[in-house]
């Protein structure tokens, strides 16, 4: 018989978390650790770890399939390029001071794509395989250029599915406009940061725009309906809002999800928000706050459940592997491959952050163009280091199933992608977040189990979600 090795991570002085590298895990008590480690385990210690699938019998064939079935259903697997960023115009008309993009202003001439590059756009959706395709449209603003939006579009109805995600301030919504939001494939995103104050201040623009935006936020959701919009805060963490301020913003407008969102070290953000580099301590302590003040107002109004995205998209990583494609989280994290940025002058990113570093004169990381292509020594270089498999303290660390590798947000933050994991934000980000999912699992609580089924898309009476052997 053969013991599957454990991970181990303390959430109380009295509580141990154990996870085996296929994400299963279960809550025990420090005694057990010392059985463990002194191969003095009781009947009911074996009972408990053979159950639970922690020890595997010799010949039992089954139980190996399930579990290197269990390591390959959390190691991601590429597919065919299927989701593209496109960045018709770097140009906008808003100057925000925490911009995560180097954007041009309005009418600065060319920062448009080329005819050139739109044909080269067409003919790369023309040549992919498959029937599933998502388009989102970034910028600068894109709907400075409803007539690129429209030609994309058009070229991708030979999928047979397909989604279009487009990213604008919503500072203009005109007739030409709207025939595009009318598209039943396209899904509008935009940027709340709270109250009218406090949008105002972070959004740099005057009383009229911002008046402008919250018309033209009302008009859309009263046109399609909440499900059809996102919204998310960009949050200067030096001074947030008040939680319930910034909650009562979107239930107001009767949206469900709220991205809390740090100011990103990106952009004009490096310049304008230099200490938006690494978060503090009293950050995390927030997003807890928040957190459990959405758990409270779900179980005082089930009405609705609304939900920290991303909050729920590690959530649904401990339970759901495979389910997501979040490029923070993937790992291995294939770059390049099943997802590309395509900028306004037709070069190729790996990924959205990597397209703002390049812009802010940071580093170079585009890895081709549209023209000619994207697969070469740039991006085997990045990808040959996209994995936390490797990494000495991703191989002890309890959490390294549900984790992922993001190197170019080391490189944002660090310039340098060897930094030790344990230093970077990345990490201490995640470990508080997996920290406090795994507290609120524990927790014997109805209140808190609500919120945490919904958010994992469970209906019904809520599960008691964390195994014990205490």
């Amino acid at each position: 018989m053969s013991f599957i090795p454990l991970r181990t991570r303390h959430l109380g002085e009295e509580q141990v978390l154990c996870v085996q590298d296929t994400g299963q895990f279960f809550r025990t008590a420090p005694p057990f650790l010392a059985r463990l480690v002194d191969e003095q385990l009781s009947a009911n210690d074996d009972a408990f770890l053979t159950g639970e699938g922690h020890f595997l019998h010799d010949g039992d064939a089954l139980g190996q399939a399930a579990y290197l079935y269990g390591l390959a259903e959390r190691a991601d697997h590429a597919g065919p390029l299927d989701y593209l960023i496109l960045v018709p115009t770097l140009r906008c008309n808003l100057s925000c001071s925490y911009c995560q993009v180097s954007r041009a202003g309005i009418h600065q001439p060319g920062f448009d794509w080329s005819d050139a590059t739109l044909e080269a756009v067409l003919a790369l959706l023309d040549g992919l395989p498959g029937e599933r395709i998502k388009i989102e449209f970034q910028g600068g603003e894109p709907t400075l250029r409803p007539d690129l939006l429209r030609m994309v579009i058009q070229r991708c109805q030979r999928f047979g599915e397909r989604q279009f995600v487009i990213c604008t301030n919503l500072q203009t919504v005109d007739d030409e406009i709207l025939a595009l939001f009318d598209h039943p494939e396209l899904y509008i995103s935009t940027s709340l940061d709270g109250d009218l104050l406090t949008h105002r201040r972070q959004r740099t623009a005057t009383t009229a725009a911002t008046d402008q935006f919250l018309a033209n936020l009302e008009r859309v959701i009263t046109r399609y309906g909440a499900e059809k919009i996102s919204a998310l805060p960009t949050v200067d963490p030096l001074a947030p809002p008040p939680i319930d301020t910034l909650i009562d913003s979107y239930a107001g407008l009767g949206l469900n999800s709220i991205f809390l969102r740090p100011i990103n070290y990106q952009g004009f953000a490096r310049k304008r928000h230099r200490d938006s580099r690494e978060q503090s301590e009293s950050w995390r302590a927030y997003h807890e706050a928040f957190v459990r003040a959405l758990i409270a107002r779900n179980w005082a109004d089930r009405s609705r459940v609304i939900e920290e995205t991303y909050t729920s998209i590690c959530l649904r990583r401990i339970f759901q592997p495979g389910t997501d494609r979040h490029v923070d989280l993937r790992n291995p994290n294939p770059l390049g491959q099943d997802y590309v940025v395509i900028d306004h002058d037709g070069l190729v990113y790996p990924t959205d952050e990597a397209r703002m570093l390049s812009r802010s004169g940071v580093i170079d990381l585009a890895i081709g163009d549209v023209r000619s292509g994207w697969t070469g020594e740039r991006r085997d270089l990045l990808n040959a280091h996209s994995s936390n498999f490797d990494d000495p303290a991703c191989q002890r660390c309890a959490y390294q199933p549900y984790c992922g590798r993001d190197i170019v947000d080391d490189l944002a933050r660090y310039g340098r992608i060897d930094v030790p994991r344990l230093d970077t934000e990345f990490c201490r980000r995640h470990r508080h977040l997996f920290d406090l999912l795994f507290r609120l699992i524990y927790e014997d609580d109805p209140t808190v189990r609500y919120s945490l089924s919904r958010w994992l898309r469970l209906d019904g009476t809520p599960p008691a979600l964390g195994i014990s052997h205490l």
